[in-house]
């Protein structure tokens, strides 16, 4: 039995000195680089890229204007539509007193009409 105890210990310390100690692969030396392009690609790129940025903040800026006016607009719809609902009520008012008998009496007597049977009476202050 010792035999076999002595030989799974020699095979795990075997298998742990092999994990460890296996040496890692080095980089090998660059000895040439690739040719340097005659297109300047960074320099192409940075450009485009402002493009875009300037083309993504030109829609921007012309989308918060066209939000601003149509902010202005709808106050001023606002506005108008009170205005209009304030008329509105007025002129309700105006025609309910307009409707009443009281007041169509009034009114033809202040034009010089007199209902039937009555005597109309001019004075004359001089």
């Amino acid at each position: 039995m010792a035999s076999a105890s002595q030989s799974s210990a020699a095979r795990s310390a075997g298998t742990a000195r092999s994990q460890q100690a296996a040496p890692r692969p080095r980089a090998h030396a660059v000895s040439q680089r690739l040719p340097k392009s005659k297109v300047g690609w960074d320099r192409k790129f940075r450009t485009v890229m402002v493009l875009v940025f300037c083309l993504v903040g030109w829609i921007g800026v012309k989308a918060g204007l066209s939000m601003y006016s149509a902010q202005q607009q709808a106050s001023s719809v606002g506005a108008t539509l009170q205005s209009l609902k304030l008329q509105n009520r007025q002129l309700r008012a105006r025609e309910q007193a307009l409707s009443q008998n009281a007041t169509i009496v009034r009114d033809a007597r202040h034009l010089g009409m007199v209902m039937a049977g009555e005597r109309s009476y001019v004075v004359d202050g001089r």
